[in-house]
């Protein structure tokens, strides 16, 4: 295995690490938001705050070892992706300098102040909507190459099934994955008001996720039939990942061994998330970067596989403290200190 295929695993990693620690934070602002309106904020709102406050600053870690590890392992990834991403990139940039704002602000400032939790909440969606553009635009058919450079055709990414497929599976997806996780963290702070509650969130949005993870396979077909052909020789690894799907919603609906729920829901992401990975390949953006073309040189790629492959090392042991320092720490889930 060459140091491109060492390479683009670490980061794919390091993404898939993000997804889900990511969507657990942007669901949960949505999820208190939601709450407030609703005026169920006094049952739930406790148990996000005690997991939002030591986690909220490190989440954005995996997303910068991701973007700083693939312009350097892949430079022609930074021309073609620094170009066509320049407006939603940006877009995607100060909605997360929002979110982290205007978090401190409601935490640490007025506690009333419903704008805050408005704006907190709402771009826990659109973040996730903004950054799977990304993903869009590898599939090919979106950016054009002209004199001026790379250029976003807005009007075919506007109008694209495909494009919207994304959009709203990476919103659902986000919804799903902090719902399931919140009904875990409930149980163990022994919360059975909130414990009720978001179990009813994580079966809700359980539907609407395998629903968009469908039509996105469907919207894709016509997107980019070749990837799609791929993807279904390997049928087998996304049926493994709808029968984690099957596993974990079971578990939530008969009410017990949320653990081991949440568990099932990572490896159902797990498996689908690589799944598309190794079918993508070997195109990064389609057709004009693929593994092997746009690598950067040996030395070089050999010194990012080591350090990225050390700050995994070094991630990993610090989120496992940390989760035990207060996630899992008993006293701390139940709001004891």
């Amino acid at each position: 295995m060459g140091f491109e295929y060492i390479g683009i695993t670490v980061l794919w990693i390091f993404l898939y690490g993000y997804l889900i620690v990511a969507s657990i934070d942007f669901g949960a602002g949505f999820f208190a938001f939601y709450a407030k309106v609703t005026k169920n904020d006094h049952i739930i709102n406790q148990l996000i705050s005690r997991y939002l406050s030591p986690v909220w600053e490190v989440t954005n870690v995996f997303f910068v070892f991701f973007f700083v590890g693939l312009v350097g392992f892949f430079p022609d990834m930074a021309y073609y992706f620094g170009q066509s991403l320049l407006i939603p990139g940006s877009i995607a940039i100060v909605l997360l300098a929002i979110r982290g704002s205007f978090y401190a602000f409601e935490n640490y400032g007025s506690k009333e102040n419903p704008l805050y939790i408005f704006l907190y909440g709402a771009t826990g969606l659109l973040i996730p909507a903004s950054l799977s553009t990304a993903l869009t635009i590898s599939e090919g058919g979106y950016i054009e190459e002209t004199g001026n450079g790379v250029q976003l055709l807005y009007g075919e990414l506007l109008t694209s099934p495909y494009s919207w497929s994304v959009v709203f599976l990476a919103i659902v997806s986000v919804l799903y994955i902090s719902s399931m996780f919140l009904t875990y963290y409930a149980h163990r702070a022994g919360d059975e008001p909130a414990l009720n509650l978001v179990r009813k969130y994580a079966l809700f949005w359980s539907s609407p996720t395998i629903i968009a993870s469908l039509t996105t396979f469907i919207a894709l077909s016509q997107q980019n039939p070749a990837h799609y052909q791929r993807a279904i020789e390997l049928w087998w690894v996304f049926g493994i990942s709808v029968a984690f799907f099957m596993i974990a919603v079971l578990l939530v609906y008969r009410g017990k061994y949320y653990g081991w729920s949440f568990i099932a829901v990572m490896f159902q992401f797990f498996f689908a998330f690589f799944g598309y990975g190794v079918s993508h390949l070997p195109y990064l953006l389609h057709p004009q970067v693929t593994l092997s073309s746009g690598v950067t040189n040996d030395t070089m790629g050999a010194a990012l596989v080591i350090v990225f492959i050390a700050g995994l090392l070094l991630l990993i042991p610090s989120l496992v403290l940390l989760m035990r320092m207060f996630l899992f720490d008993a006293d701390y889930v139940k709001g004891k200190k």
